[in-house]
């Protein structure tokens, strides 16, 4: 099993919305994305400094269907919104088992 952890800050500039409408469009993909077997998506409330603005967790079978929701034209669409909205996203992909 692979999991695929991300996590984002987001511009100050309409936050809130973008946060949603991200999170929305994240989770549409359990139903339009084969490979990709489950997944959270969490808007962050801690006040730590430290804190990014949102997080993802998701599963896969394998590096594989990792890297088919990399190019899925679905994933691809989600991708391209939130670069138009977030400053900084960090990435950490593993294999467990």
């Amino acid at each position: 099993m692979v999991k695929h952890i991300v996590m984002f800050d987001f511009k100050e500039e309409n936050k809130e919305e973008n946060l949603l409408k991200a999170k929305v469009m994240l989770e549409a993909l359990l139903k339009t994305v084969p490979s990709l077997k489950s997944m959270e998506v969490g808007i962050n409330f801690s006040q730590e400094e430290r804190a990014m603005d949102m997080s993802l967790y998701s599963k896969f079978d394998d590096r594989e269907g990792l890297e088919a929701y990399a190019i899925h034209p679905e994933h691809l669409k989600v991708v391209e919104f939130i670069k138009s909205v977030a400053t900084a996203s960090k990435v950490s992909d593993y294999t467990v088992g």
